[in-house]
């Protein structure tokens, strides 16, 4: 375990940053996995994947706030986690075909193993308990997930219960008949260490959408229309950084810093918020490449509602984020969503080119990144 003083936040280790290398695949393959399935059931399929990789990613960081990842035990831990999050990552293509046990076995083995090892190491203490409680709901959720590479006509819909217990086991606290549940103050948290890593995970998910867009330009000659697309994308990459960086995590660290009690926090603000927002940094990625791709040719519905789509679900992630360490959502926040919603529809009524759907969702954000801060919050 780590060896801290009171107060003292854990830092980032370099098996934690080794650990996350992984998680530049799996973004790459669920990006992926929308622009070929850009149709409602493949955006369900995909927002299902993602929440196995976001939750197998963040209970992962949970875990290393406790356990030294430097120390032989834990780095085998963290190796084999590695292990099983790599394989997931290579059977997301294929997850809903002859590659599911792959992906579901993957996901239940990183489950079992996290908690089984964290409840052994902290044996004889309350947070012992706390895990096997947590590893009796993953392997709850588990019996979804296997019904469901057994069922393939009812896979989804399985999947989707297993994502909804996994989801709702902490605000459940993990509670089990005869037992109850684990109180959030049994969790000594300390949430400075897990706002850096969720940062970190934010800026890969950023970096799907430079790769993506670097991608498209060694490919296609640069064009006037293309250079023009690729800077608006580029741009909108560096006002989401802004958007969170600028706006969103500093509210985090002051609010890490000043509360007595950090798990409820990073529960809402941490597990949620972020995976909310990650999710819509993939979606921004796959409306780049989209974008870039076909500056010139009048966009259609897929491509529309991705753009659209991308950053409201990360205004949505931020939103929660604020209300939950600042009580209060940057107004800005809803009339941005709605400007956004109505430049799309306009688009795909005027069957505008990719290249002007792209420049206004741009312009909505930057109008944003520069109005927000002093909208919210009277600066």
């Amino acid at each position: 375990m780590r060896d801290l003083p009171e107060g003292e936040s854990p830092r980032v280790t370099n098996m934690e940053l080794f650990f996350d290398l992984v998680y530049v695949f799996s973004i790459i393959q669920l990006s992926h996995f929308l622009l070929e399935h850009q149709t409602w059931l493949g955006a369900l399929e995909a927002a299902t994947l993602f929440a196995a990789v976001w939750w197998a990613w963040n209970y992962t960081a949970w875990a290393a706030n406790w356990v030294n990842p430097d120390h032989r035990s834990g780095r085998l831990l963290m190796v084999a986690l590695m292990a099983c999050a790599l394989l997931m990552a290579i059977a997301m293509p294929s997850a809903y075909s002859e590659r599911a046990g792959l992906f579901v076995g993957a996901y239940i083995v990183m489950a079992l193993l996290r908690a089984g090892y964290m409840a052994m190491v902290f044996r004889g203490q309350q947070m012992s308990r706390n895990y096997a409680q947590l590893g009796a709901w993953s392997g709850l959720s588990g019996l979804f997930w296997i019904a469901g590479v057994f069922l393939p006509e009812a896979r989804l819909g399985l999947w989707l219960a297993a994502v909804i217990v996994d989801y709702a086991a902490p605000y459940a606290g993990f509670w089990l008949p005869g037992i109850g549940t684990t109180p959030m103050e049994s969790w000594p948290l300390r949430g400075l260490h897990l706002l850096e890593r969720n940062q970190q995970v934010f800026i890969i998910a950023l970096g799907e959408s430079i790769l993506l867009l670097g991608g498209i330009l060694v490919r296609q000659p640069l064009s006037a229309p293309v250079v023009l697309s690729a800077t608006a994308g580029f741009l909108l990459i560096v006002a989401l950084w802004w958007l969170y960086f600028m706006h969103t995590s500093e509210k985090g660290e002051h609010a890490f810093a000043h509360a007595s009690h950090h798990t409820r926090l990073a529960r809402a603000g941490l597990a949620y918020a972020h995976g909310i927002m990650v999710c819509g940094a993939i979606v921004v990625a796959v409306a780049i490449e989209q974008i870039v791709s076909h500056p010139t040719e009048a966009v259609h519905l897929p491509t529309v509602l991705i753009a659209g789509a991308g950053p409201v679900i990360f205004l949505l992630g931020s939103a929660v984020f604020h209300r939950t360490m600042a009580k209060q959502v940057p107004p800005a926040y809803l009339p941005a969503a709605a400007v956004l919603g109505a430049w799309c529809w306009i688009a795909f009524a005027l069957h505008l080119p990719g290249l002007l759907l792209g420049a206004g969702v741009l312009a909505v954000l930057l109008a944003l990144a520069g109005t927000a801060r002093q909208a919210a919050y009277g600066r």
